[in-house]
């Protein structure tokens, strides 16, 4: 088994070509989360002749781009703020904020403390319990909030457990939020895949709270993840230009401007994602639990959490075995208050869904073979 300090990301691909010596465009990426669709068609068919727009510098204000994302959510254009990645406004909005205690609900995606910490910040976390299936305890987390708190950090459905916060729920939080000063960052990068997704979305909260940013993207739901094209959403027009005025111009290339303004507005991709998600998490999370010694936490977005509890595996094997057969699974390890016992999968094409099912079954039964 190869040894590594870290446990691979699902963008690490030239890192496994390197030290498994298989061809990085051989692998399925059950860890990086994104949809199996691909590109929307009409993106393949229509940007290669938009070529010429490379030759102009894109509007400063991506005033149509803008206009394409609000007619997609439903938020209006003078609440957009876009950007090179919801990496990016992650970066701009802590810095201009800079928040020196942050609460982040985990465990979840590293980069909110990371950009915490380099503006000068402290971070702590409220923990999702495993005994609560890892769904959120709004009661508890109300009670926690104190004055001393800057920032709320909420990834809703939340990475890795794909579990959510409903609206309802959001309402309250906010509203505890409003009454100590604290500021909430709701991270909606994978909401687009939830059945009730129109339901979750914090979008229509913005019109009564000036204390929310919401983030989303296009690498997830659009399988874009080289576009680099994100997007913010708050009624906080003093943010909003705060962060305009000191953002760089142009951090959104004119490939991705038109990339976008095509995807946003083709509702049969987005409808087709939709139904597959839901027929394969269907799928995915019954036959995972009719696995023995698998505990199989309930999905909301396009990935699952799973523990494993078979004596002799841990997810530093079950990586292994499914990597030697060209298959990648994430090794939750790294996350807060998670250990190598849970593993997190997307949700792929039924045939794929079946080979890595294939492989983990035969994980289970080697080890229940050699505890004997």
């Amino acid at each position: 088994m190869i040894k590594h300090a870290d446990h691979f990301h699902g963008s690490d691909l030239e890192l496994i070509e390197q030290l498994y010596n298989i061809k990085k465009e051989e692998i399925l990426s059950f860890s990086a989360n994104v949809n199996p669709l691909g590109v929307s068609s009409r993106v393949k068919e229509q940007l290669p002749g938009m070529l010429d727009c490379i030759e102009s510098y894109p509007d400063r204000d991506y005033t149509a781009l803008r206009r394409a994302i609000s007619d997609y959510c439903g938020a209006a254009p003078e609440s957009l703020i876009v950007g090179n990645g919801t990496s990016e406004l992650i970066s701009l909005f802590i810095k201009n904020k800079k928040p020196g205690k942050a609460l982040i609900v985990g465990p979840t995606y590293s980069e909110y403390e990371r950009e915490i910490a380099l503006s000068g910040g402290v971070s702590h976390y409220f923990p999702l319990e495993e005994a609560d299936d890892f769904r959120l305890n709004v009661s508890a987390l109300k009670d926690t909030l104190r004055e001393d708190i800057e920032l709320l950090v909420i990834c809703n459905p939340n990475n890795p457990t794909s579990t959510a916060v409903t609206r309802e729920d959001m309402r309250q939080i906010l509203d505890t939020c409003k009454r100590h000063g604290i500021f909430v960052l709701v991270d909606e990068t994978y909401i687009e895949f939830a059945d009730n997704c129109e339901a979750l979305s914090a979008i229509p909260l913005i019109a009564s709270y000036n204390n929310i940013l919401i983030l989303r993207g296009i690498s997830k739901f659009f399988a874009a993840p080289g576009l680099r094209l994100g997007y913010a959403i708050t009624g906080n027009t003093d943010l909003i230009e705060l962060i305009n005025s000191r953002k760089n111009p142009w951090t959104i290339n004119s490939l991705a401007d038109a990339a976008g303004r095509l995807m946003f507005s083709d509702r049969d991709y987005i409808r087709e994602t939709r139904e597959l998600v839901k027929t394969e998490r269907d799928f995915m999370t019954e036959a995972l639990r009719e696995i023995p010694d698998l505990t199989v936490f309930t999905p909301t977005a396009n990935f699952v959490l799973v523990k494993i509890n078979s004596e002799g595996l841990n997810a530093d094997i079950l990586f292994e075995n499914c990597i030697r057969e060209k298959m990648m699974i994430r090794n939750c390890a790294t996350f807060p208050f998670l250990n190598n016992l849970f593993f997190r999968i997307c949700f792929m094409m039924r045939e794929d869904n079946e080979r890595l099912l294939d492989c983990i079954k035969r994980s289970i039964l080697s080890s229940e073979a050699e505890s004997l």
